[in-house]
Parts: structure tokens; sequence; C-alpha cells
């Protein structure tokens, strides 16, 4: 392989007062991995170089760090599919973490978030003590299995655009452990979990990005079982919420007229106990209203509206049905 730069972040606390960038230039034999390149810089041109790993092979999750602006594990990062047409691969520590050194970051947030989804099984008290193990049905196994791939790498929380703007957001590495634990059928605090997680913070604070499923190492796909814990929430009946009302209320426009009745969503998803934020949505309903993209008048059915009411109306059957 031709000549590579390596850009790389670096930061010493007790030096720098703020991050800084510095170039590594080498000859990368083929197959290398973005990993083997830091161990090739680190044993032979600059031992100072700080950053982790551990197996090597995609299980321990330690190697995850950003490669040209997107959260990768390094391990199992060929450096061909990375190299910049300029020869170039830039480095840098996982975001939304707090930096430690170089490429690593603290990941006591990360756990943090974790802890508060309470990631165990809460046994149902009232069932008696089974005489032997309970075995699971493989059809609810099949449920959360992906989710259950999850190596705890953090590559998600890294580029996760809600948690860059918001810090109580618990982050799709934690929601997607609490959906391992609400699809388990051996859990008996299902609502309580979910009427946890319904509140400022959780579930209905992701604005799917898609961010944590394109960096996922692995087949969690966080943001998936973000939307699966919603739609367990809204049949458990804890739809009273802005976002379970604004998925309520977004369902039943579209169903009734065939598109979307934008002034009314705001107005009955936000509810009157947000008068303030409704206030301050109408410089952008107006500007709306003036190019044409909202109608201040009531929206009439389009064509083909009636057949949104018939399959509404056959998949909420089919729900209830036995």
């Amino acid at each position: 392989m031709a000549e590579v730069t390596f850009r790389i972040q670096r930061f010493d606390p007790e030096q720098d007062e703020a991050p800084r960038y510095q170039d590594y230039t080498f000859d990368v034999p083929d197959g290398y991995t973005v990993l083997d390149s830091l161990n090739h810089i680190k044993s032979y041109i600059d031992d100072s170089l700080s950053y982790r790993f551990s197996c090597r092979s995609s299980i321990c999750g330690s190697c995850g760090m950003r490669v040209n602006g997107h959260a990768k594990l390094t391990c199992m990062t060929q450096v061909v599919d990375v190299l910049r047409p300029d020869g170039t691969i830039t480095v840098e520590p996982q975001g939304n973490q707090k930096l430690q050194r170089d490429l690593m970051v603290d990941t006591a947030m990360f756990w943090e978030k974790m802890r508060k989804v309470d990631p165990w099984l809460e046994p149902d008290e009232t069932r008696e003590t089974p005489d032997k193990e309970h075995l699971q049905d493989p059809n609810v196994f099949s449920t959360f299995v992906e989710e259950s791939t999850c190596i705890m790498c953090g590559n998600c929380v890294s580029d996760c655009t809600s948690m860059e703007h918001d810090e109580n957001f618990l982050g799709p590495a934690a929601l997607a452990k609490a959906w391992r634990f609400v699809a388990d059928d051996r859990d008996g605090k299902q609502r309580e979990r979910l009427a946890s997680l319904v509140e400022e913070g959780g579930i209905w604070d992701c604005v799917r990005c898609n961010e944590c499923v394109e960096v996922c190492p692995k087949t969690v796909a966080p943001m998936d079982a973000i939307v699966k814990l919603r739609a367990k929430a809204l049949e458990y009946g804890l739809g009273d919420s802005i976002g379970g009302r604004h998925v309520t209320v977004f369902t039943d426009s579209v169903t009734r007229a065939g598109v979307l009745d934008e002034k009314e969503l705001p107005v009955k998803a936000l509810g009157p106990g947000n008068l303030l934020q409704l206030l301050g949505s109408m410089p952008l309903a107006l500007n709306g209203m003036v190019k044409g993209k909202i109608s201040p008048f009531p929206h009439r059915p389009i064509p083909g509206a009636e057949d949104l009411q018939r399959i509404r109306q056959e998949i909420e059957q089919e729900e209830a049905s036995p």
C-alpha cells in the first residue's frame, strides 16, 4: 500500500489547553487495520500516543474511536476502506464523552446512563418460585436477540445527535438495553420500566437521525429498539406525553384526511400545559402559512384517504384478535 498520513487528535491534560492534531506518515502494509496502524505508530514512531484496545477481534469494544468523523471499531476498520483520496485518515476520540487523553474518553457517563435503565431482570413477585430454570420460548428471545449483541463499545453514544444537544437524554445504548428487558417475558416490571422511559430524557427525545444504526459494529440497531419501546409504551397506555400525543395526533390526522394537518399537530401534541412553547412556534407557523406550506383552513380528505382508513382498521382488528 502507498504512504498514508494519519492525522491524530492529541491532548495532554497536563500541558494542553485544548486538543491539537499531529500527523504521522509511513508506508502502511496491505491488510492493516486502523488499530494496527495506531500500534505501529506507538511502537515505532511515538510511544506517547494514548488509546485503548484489548481483544483486537471486535468483541470487547475497547477500541471505539472516530475515523474520518464517524465512530468505528478501529480493530475491524481496514485502512484501505477509509483512506481519503489525498492519502490521509483522521483519527479522533469518541464524541459526547469527556476527553481524558489523546484518543481516550471517560466512559463514566456511558455506564451511568446504562445503570439508569436497571439492566437486570426484575422477577414478577406474584409468580411462584419455579422448581427449575425458566426455559424461554425461542420466539420471545427473537424479539430482543439483536439488542443482546451489544458489546458496550459506545459508538452509538459517540455519534448520537440528541446526546450532543441534551445531556439528560439516556442515549441509544441504554435504551437498546432497556428494550432487551422490556421484551423479556421473564421480567415482571415492564410497565414500571416503560413509565420511567417516557419521561423527559427518555424514548421520545430520540430524533431518529439513524446515526446510531450506521455506526453500530454489531446488529443492535438502537434506533429500532427505541421505536419498539415507543410502540410498547403506547400499548400500555403510556401516551400522555408530548411524544406520545405527537404519534397519536399524527396518525389520526393522516388517517382522517390522507395528509398531515400541520397546524393541528403542535397544538394537540404540546397540550395546554405548554402554552409558552406553543406561542414560541407561532413565527414558524405564520411563515409556513405565508409560503403555502400550512393551510389555515381545515384539510379536506384527499382521494384515496378511505384506503388508509381501511388499512388502519384492518391492522387494529388484527392486533385485537387473540
